[in-house]
């Protein structure tokens, strides 16, 4: 008869796999663009989800849209308060949007953030607990000012910027090792579910969600040469911490409120280079956008898309 393994067992196999994990993702993050800033703001404005005739706050649907159209928004400003914002036909002004996984002015995280600004949404940040300091020191100094230009000349305002380490889901999961690690000192309430509870007691709830996270320590790897841990680690960073915060933020979001990740064409098709598991986990991340769309749409109405950010 074979033996049941024990509770405690269990446990500790669990935590050591997690410590193990994240010492890898965090020696070995993958480098998942090598577009630049530019390139990357203009691609993200343009390839929306959002319908050019409706609201970005409408009905629930599931959309996997990869768009190339160019459209340029408008910030808000004070002044015009009450007045129709000219550009891109969305006006968030009074909507709270949380980007989930910027650590500088790189990227479709940041690139979001602005168009998101420049249609008068106020803007929260998660960012990485090791890169924390580094990135809010940018911003302190002035590092990213010519990166916060806006379209009418103002500067992108990020209202709070919150520390977050998405591959954990609550501090019970995280192990020794990472709670002593220096690199992590100095920040708390950093888990996912710590993250939303610190967001409830800030501002009480948000509209949109963005999932700009992705992982993958054996990204270089072709699948046939993967480990089983570097798959699995791609999936957890990559796939899974969409789920992760969905279920957390749904209950803080506003009925009629949205959320998007960003998911890439190796889903769909053979992409060499883009290894270690991580086409099976934007894979993943599509078909988990399809099955969240049916049940947050119905049950919160929320919607739930994601975007492959396409090329002018």
């Amino acid at each position: 008869m074979a033996a049941a393994a024990t509770p405690t067992v269990g446990l500790t196999t669990a935590r050591t796999f997690i410590s193990s994990l994240h010492k890898t993702l965090m020696s070995r993050a993958a480098i998942l663009s090598t577009e630049s800033k530019d390139a990357s703001m203009t691609r993200l404005a343009s390839s929306s989800h959002i319908s050019l005739s409706h609201s970005f706050l409408q009905k629930p649907n599931s959309v996997i849209l990869k768009s190339k159209r160019v459209v340029a928004t408008k910030a808000v400003s004070s002044e015009n308060e009450t007045s129709a914002l000219p550009g891109l036909p969305i006006d968030l002004r009074g909507k709270r949007a949380f980007i989930a996984g910027i650590a500088d002015d790189n990227g479709y995280g940041w690139a979001i953030a602005k168009s998101l600004a420049a249609a008068g949404a106020e803007i929260l940040v998660g960012t990485w607990v090791p890169a924390l300091n580094i990135f809010e020191s940018s911003l302190r100094r002035g590092k990213f000012d010519e990166s916060r230009v806006l379209p009418d000349g103002s500067l992108m305002e990020i209202t709070k910027v919150y520390p977050m380490d998405a591959v954990f889901d609550g501090p019970e999961d995280v192990p020794e090792d990472i709670k002593t690690n220096k690199r992590y000192a100095g920040s708390s309430n950093w888990t996912v579910k710590e993250l939303v509870e610190s967001v409830k007691q800030d501002f009480g709830s948000i509209d949109i969600l963005v999932h700009s996270l992705a992982n993958g320590p054996e990204v270089a790897k072709p699948l046939l040469e993967t480990s089983r841990f570097g798959y699995l680690a791609a999936i957890s960073a990559s796939s899974y911490s969409f789920i992760s915060l969905l279920q957390n933020f749904l209950p803080i979001m506003n009925p009629g409120g949205a959320t998007i990740s960003l998911t890439y064409i190796a889903a769909e098709r053979t992409i060499p280079g883009y290894g270690g598991g991580m086409s099976s986990a934007k894979a993943a991340l599509e078909s988990d956008t399809r099955v969240l769309a049916f049940e947050a749409g119905r049950k919160h109405k929320i919607r739930v898309n994601t975007i492959s950010a396409g090329t002018n």
